[in-house]
């Protein structure tokens, strides 16, 4: 059975418009510092971002930034205490968060963490890694693309033969619960097999 030790989130670099968002991310940044869960995540220190990650550092947590150099001013790099590794390029960058997870989760966020987060789903259907992938539903952010995914399903373009596999939560509260359950069912050996392999293609 696979364990749940770190969980990668993806969210925006703004707060965007409906306070919830930064509430939760808040919340689930001192959930994963309660659950000594380690808090992958994109090294900055504004928006959604700074918010889970100095929530999970203020609360005792561990958390891993990982950011490459030409953000660091723009995003303001994380100044909590932080393991913080800074990279050359967004593919460095991708490639060490993937390898350093256990989970995926997207909290709200622009067109950077739906190219994160639908990345990710496509390796999935396509085998290449069976980590656990959780789309944070606060307020409803995210219907739109579970709307989306189902009308793919529909059309034909999603296949019983290749699903994708998303898990949802509607609060923060029932993320680690949820990507737990469905670690369970992975042998832990297999949770990391395809890691060398995928992280040598992204």
């Amino acid at each position: 059975m696979a364990r749940i030790d770190s969980v990668c989130v993806y969210c925006g670099s703004s707060t965007g418009s409906d306070p919830e968002f930064a509430e939760q991310s808040r919340r689930f940044g001192r959930i994963l510092a309660d659950e000594g869960v380690r808090l992958v995540y994109g090294g900055g220190g504004v928006g959604l971002m700074g918010e889970v990650a100095s929530a999970a550092a203020l609360a005792g947590g561990v958390v891993t930034g990982i950011i490459p150099r030409f953000l660091m001013n723009r995003e303001r790099a994380f100044t909590h205490e932080a393991e913080m590794i800074v990279v050359e390029d967004m593919h460095e960058r991708k490639r060490l968060m993937f390898e350093r997870a256990d989970a995926f989760v997207a909290l709200p966020g622009g067109v950077g963490t739906l190219e994160e987060l639908v990345e990710q789903m496509t390796w999935a259907q396509l085998g290449r890694h069976r980590k656990p992938i959780l789309i944070a539903n606060i307020a409803g952010f995210w219907d739109p693309l579970l709307t989306l995914v189902d009308h793919m399903r529909t059309a034909g373009f999603i296949r019983e033969a290749t699903p994708v596999d998303i898990l949802t939560a509607d609060r923060v509260e029932d993320i680690l619960p949820r990507l737990r359950e469905a670690a369970a069912s992975v042998p832990e050996r297999a949770l990391h097999a395809a890691d060398d392999e995928l992280a040598d293609r992204m």
